[in-house]
């Protein structure tokens, strides 16, 4: 028999599909997996509900129904001052994971590098490589996710096409300075490439910080195509829809790209995002400050317990240091890395969390673990219970 193709053939199964089905056998709290509790938005869903019954169910146009991408452009008005045709330079895909594969496959030519920084979502090398492309990694670690000058030039070249950047960025929950960014965007200038910018928790940032779109940054609107997704922005993770923005020559090829992969997204969909994208200002304030709570409610109890906590700036996720409990109690005597660690949370204690040296290629750190927070009050409580039972901190 012939074989597959080599590089989804070897991925092998995903940490998160090896976790959840280990919580699932032991009915385990899983605080793995990045998806909300709740069921979004009353409105939001009432809408999608009226327009599957009043308005067309056959096939949308390719790059967006008119409503949503008018939606996207006034959004990138509104929170950042982007102004965008949404025309020319607004595309709807089915979402963010598909934007991504077809920013990649609709500017990627084979031999050409892209820049990453690593802790990465788990679909980006896969599909790069698939590309064609060269990834060239530069890497952060916890606890202070510190983005090293020296190795960030050093990954740039004449090869480079663009810079794959996440912020605010999972699994780091790391929201890049404008300063930062600013160091990103003289490199892209310097060596004529673009950035392609996740930006899928734009409106889950804490404490009051700011989310600064690489777009927004001098010399760069016309070199970056940037992305959002209702999936994050209104809880509703499985409606997948995502949508880019970025000038008429980026996005057009990206598009090219999209009509071959999905065509097109639930019209009733995309108009409910629509509707989504044009709420008031307090919900997006409120989205942030409940996910803000969220996460301190956990990080209380895992200070409790005695792990140590790591900087949360964003996103559904925050990281923990378990070497502080590996003095006393059942971790006294344990020499496993974080894969193992998880494995014996979700067995003994019944809670599920992610090892963070999944995220990584090489040389990870290997005593640290991800826990999302993004759940009901009672969730959260539930999981650090079952821990503070299990390590004796009652």
């Amino acid at each position: 028999m012939r074989s597959a193709n080599s590089i989804f053939a070897n991925v092998g199964t995903s940490i998160f599909e090896v976790m959840s089905r280990l919580a699932i056998e032991h009915k385990s709290v899983n605080l793995g997996q990045g998806f909300p509790d709740g069921n979004g938005p009353d409105d939001v869903r009432a809408f999608a509900h009226k327009a599957l019954d009043d308005r067309p169910n056959q096939y949308p146009p390719m790059m967006g129904v008119p409503e949503l991408r008018q939606a996207v452009a006034a959004h990138n008005k509104r929170f950042y001052g982007i102004e965008a045709d949404w025309q020319t330079e607004v595309l709807v895909t089915s979402g963010a994971t598909e934007a991504l594969n077809d920013c990649i496959n609709g500017l990627v030519e084979p031999g050409d590098e892209v820049v990453l920084i690593e802790p990465l979502y788990d679909s980006y090398l896969p599909i790069l490589k698939r590309a064609g492309a060269v990834p060239r990694l530069v890497r952060i670690a916890p606890p202070k996710w510190e983005l090293p000058e020296e190795q960030l030039r050093a990954a740039f070249s004449p090869k480079t096409k663009f810079i794959l950047l996440n912020t605010p960025m999972n699994p780091a929950a790391k929201v890049f300075t404008r300063e930062e960014l600013a160091r990103i965007a003289a490199l892209c200038r310097e060596f004529d490439c673009f950035a392609v910018c996740d930006e899928v928790y734009e409106h889950i940032i804490f404490d009051g910080r700011p989310h600064v779109p690489l777009m927004t940054l001098p010399g760069m609107r016309e070199r970056t195509i940037r992305m959002g997704s209702a999936g994050k922005t209104f809880s509703l993770t499985g409606w997948k829809v995502g949508y880019l923005t970025g000038p008429r020559h980026l996005i057009e090829p990206v598009a090219r790209c999209h009509q071959f992969v999905t065509f097109t997204t639930p019209p009733n969909l995309q108009r409910a995002t629509a509707y989504g994208l044009g709420k008031d200002d307090a919900y997006f304030h409120d989205l942030a400050a409940g996910m803000q709570r969220s996460r301190d409610r956990l990080r209380a109890g895992l200070e409790r317990i005695g792990f140590g906590v790591v900087d949360c700036q964003g996103t559904y996720f925050i990281s923990a240091d378990f070497r502080p409990l590996l003095a006393k109690g059942p971790l006294r005597g344990f020499n496993g890395d974080d894969v193992e660690l998880c494995k014996k949370l979700t067995v003994e204690a019944g809670v599920t969390a992610i090892p963070v040296s999944a995220f990584y290629q090489s040389d990870a750190p290997r005593h640290f673990i991800r826990f999302s927070f993004c759940k009901k009050d009672e969730t959260l409580d539930s999981a650090i219970e079952r821990m503070e039972k299990y390590f004796g901190r009652v």
